[in-house]
């Protein structure tokens, strides 16, 4: 074979060529053209080409939008002949052509094929590909889905969220897993037109469509094929599914913690799963737009998004934004995480207004072990290594010498560990990686002082030998106690699983506002469990089995990663519930009955026992039993972010970029709509200009009993001054909308010293309770698109 041609776009520029195309290219934006092999030469890179709006392709001359992709690839091949000839990739270079997400297509060109097409009308831009992340049992009953009608179980009323289809993106799925049964499952609804990829025997009424997107992926990982199925032995994908909408399985546990039935937030929802990510390789952007793509067409009801980019730039460049915007113009809601990247501010991700970000919390349940000291001190922190006989004897105490860390296995066995508990700081390698050096080096025991950001939140992990985790003030304590006595001991009790604990707590790792993008939007939007869940994996990475052991099919995760999918199991339980409603009414009802108080009836808490902000909970933790009948609603369209972008100070460009498939509009054409004045469920004031007041308007949709009325309660600190006109909303029917104005400002009449937080709430008898968390902001935050944090260019 010549390979002096293989560079080259051999794809045709007259109409016949393009038809005949239209043979190898599915109209579902699946890849255009298959590529093999890696490219070597560094010489082409992945774009996402954006194409001008309005831009009218000659349906004579092609049959569809890929044809026409097709051929403006095609106007530019000859270009850069050198370089196309030393480039050992296949003929076509069209990855993917987009009908929902964008408007334009991801090719594979040089920098000179990019220059040559700027040069034409119909070209706006040319972006390299971009890498984003995952962000990575009892939890059913803990959210009230569980119990009778006296108990307002959740799932009575909602049926389980049968004939919901909640879509995954993540990074592959063990389909043979338990929590993927599809035994009972009615079939999916009529209008499900995806496929699954896996054969007849593993896709079921569960799992009703599973599929791999990598065209573009691949051209960056050396030696890696193309996937024949999605699936693989990473854990992020299988265990998010599980946890969004995963089947009963009973006798589900971790090393004998946290023993019960399994079952997601929706087990009676079908999944639909995405591959857009692949283990330590992160998910290319093109491939996230080419799943969302479809999966719109295909029929979801709800996507789960656990990914995200914490260097993203504005709306039009963000996959999730740009999917998110088009998912809402099918009335289906994204639930995305929030990042991982807590508790520093302004780290949230994912912070468009019309998809749903969830920030984690802890549970209620605890894993406990106690270290009982030579001095009878008993100190508890938690693990999920208990062994069968760990006997009662207490032994010898040491401290790593080296690091702390434990990373140094020639000084463990310097310091002859053997038979001895070691206490090892956090960092360094892994705690799973530690425990194996450690157990290599003779320790009988280990103990893990957490991180001191962590504050008293765990996050337990299972090792090869004895281990408790602790906080790191407990820690400190521990180690006080080594440097007081000349031959200190110690001891492990382990008590297992404990319920009722203090909770929620914000996660210490759960990302935080304000929103870089939009100050004006309250982000994240939410909260829910995210830390210690419990849910289905392929197997446990690094635990040690012996030879008649079987392999445990669920782990323990943590991450805003596991947050998300609880956000999705609920929003499917209310679209069940209410299939008529919008994206934005399911994200209000969830925001609005938000806990903000922990189970003592105390505000919610960060890791440092101090009250989280809006900043870390957003309108608080998800309560999926009042989310269900939430009385008041702030309804939004997709066309009522339009005049919100144009607030921004967005150009017309890019604007039409994010609404794309809709019709194209001009900003100055239209009126704007001030961030604070989107009917958004939480209110967010800029107080940064004389005389430091501000007016905000909201609309409020009654979705609870026709002819109700509900009264105004505002908590704010003496600094403020809130107006809330009408102070009652009066209703005479269902599906009838009220409008309010707020009115804030400083009672000082000075601008804000920090950011001050309170509430209003919509009060309507005994039976419904409709709050939005308000937060003032000083100083940055304005006016300006600039400010603001968005980029009008």
């Amino acid at each position: 074979m010549d390979n002096r041609n293989h560079g080259r776009c051999s794809l045709p520029r007259l109409a016949v060529g393009a038809a005949v195309l239209l043979f190898a290219v599915s109209l579902a934006a699946t890849p255009a053209a298959s590529h093999a092999g890696h490219d070597d030469t560094g010489l082409h890179s992945n774009y996402l080409v954006i194409v001008r709006k309005p831009y009218a392709y000659d349906t004579n001359l092609y049959k569809n939008v890929s044809s026409w992709h097709a051929s403006l690839v095609a106007s530019v091949c000859d270009m850069a002949k050198e370089a196309l000839e030393k480039d050992p990739s296949s003929v076509s270079r069209l990855i993917y052509s987009y009908r929902n997400v964008v408007n334009g297509f991801a090719a594979r060109l040089t920098p000179e094929e990019v220059q040559e097409m700027s040069k034409n009308d119909w070209f706006i831009r040319a972006d390299p590909e971009k890498t984003y992340q995952l962000q990575t049992t009892h939890t059913p009953q803990l959210l009230g889905l569980m119990g009778g009608a006296r108990r307002g179980g959740v799932w009575n009323t909602s049926n389980m969220g049968e004939g919901i289809i909640i879509g995954i993106l993540d990074d592959g799925i063990y389909a043979g897993h338990p929590s993927f049964d599809g035994e009972g499952m009615k079939p999916p609804p009529a209008k499900w037109s995806g496929r699954c990829d896996f054969n007849k025997t593993v896709c079921n009424n569960k799992l009703i469509g599973a599929r791999s997107y990598f065209e573009s992926a691949k051209w960056k990982w050396k030696g890696l094929r193309d996937p024949v199925l999605p699936i693989n032995e990473g854990q992020h994908g299988t265990h998010t599914s599980s946890t969004a909408a995963g089947s009963f399985v009973p006798g589900a546990n971790v090393s004998g913690y946290a023993v019960g039935t399994a079952g997601g937030m929706a087990p009676r929802a079908h999944i639909a799963f995405y591959q857009v990510c692949y283990v330590e390789k992160g998910c290319d952007r093109d491939d996230i737009l080419a799943a969302v793509d479809d999966a719109l067409e295909d029929g979801v009801d709800i996507l789960s998004l656990s990914l995200g980019d914490e260097q993203a730039g504005d709306f039009s460049d963000d996959p999730v934004s740009l999917g998110g915007y088009s998912a809402a113009m099918h009335g289906v809601l994204v639930s995305a995480a929030g990042g991982n990247t807590g508790p520093g501010p302004s780290t949230v991700v994912n912070e468009a207004p019309w998809v749903i970000t969830v920030g984690a919390g802890t549970t209620d349940r605890r894993f406990v072990a106690t270290v009982k000291l030579g001095s009878g001190v008993s100190l508890d922190g938690e693990s999920l290594s208990e062994p069968k006989d760990f006997g009662a004897e207490m032994r010898p105490l040491v401290h790593d010498v080296g690091d702390g860390m434990c990373t140094t296995e020639s000084v463990l066995r310097a310091m002859n560990v053997t038979g001895k508990i070691i206490i090892c700081d956090a960092g360094g390698d892994v705690s799973v990686a530690k425990a194996k050096l450690v157990l290599r080096s003779g320790a009988a025991g280990m103990i893990v002082i957490a991180p001191q950001v962590y504050g008293s939140v765990i996050v337990p992990r299972p090792h090869v030998l004895p281990t408790v985790q602790m906080p790191f003030m407990i820690g400190q304590k521990i180690k006080a106690y080594i440097r007081s006595t000349p031959s200190p001991t110690a001891n492990f009790i382990f008590k297992g699983t404990v319920f009722k604990a203090k909770s929620p707590v914000a996660a210490p790792f759960s990302s935080r506002g304000p929103n870089r993008r939009s100050r004006g939007i309250l982000k994240p939007d939410i909260i829910g469990p995210g830390v210690n869940i419990l849910a289905g994996v392929p197997k446990i990475e690094d635990l040690a089995l012996g030879a008649e052991e079987v392999m445990p099919k669920f782990d323990i995760k943590s991450g805003t990663s596991m947050a998300a999918p609880h956000i999705s199991g609920v929003a499917a339980l209310i679209k069940n519930a209410h299939p008529t409603w919008s994206p934005a009414a399911i994200k209000s009802a969830m925001m609005t009955t938000a806990d903000y108080t922990d189970n003592l009836r105390k505000p919610i808490t960060d890791v440092d026992g101090t009250p989280a902000t809006y900043y870390a909970i957003g309108a608080g933790y998800v309560n999926a039993r009042k989310a269900i009948d939430p009385g008041l609603v702030y309804n939004l369209s997709s066309l009522d972010y339009i005049p919100y972008l144009c607030g921004l100070g967005y150009k017309d460009q890019k604007v039409n970029s994010i609404i794309h498939p809709g019709p194209a509009v001009e900003c100055a054409k239209m009126p704007k709509v001030d961030q604070k004045d989107l009917n958004y469920p939480s209110i967010t004031a800029v107080l940064d200009m004389e005389p430091y007041e501000v007016s905000i308007n909201r609309s409020a949709t009654n979705v609870g009993t026709a002819t109700s009325t509900y009264a105004v309660e505002v908590d704010v600190p003496a600094t403020l001054a809130v107006e809330v006109n009408p102070a009652k909303l009066e209703f005479r029917a269902l599906n009838e909308v009220l409008n309010y104005t707020v009115t804030v400002k400083t009672a000082s009449g000075k601008a804000p010293a920090s950011t001050i937080e309170g509430q209003l709430k919509w009060v309507s008898g005994k039976k419904y309770v409709v709050r939005s968390p308000i937060l003032v902001c000083a100083g940055t935050g304005g006016k300006s698109a600039a400010s603001m944090g968005a980029a009008p260019a």
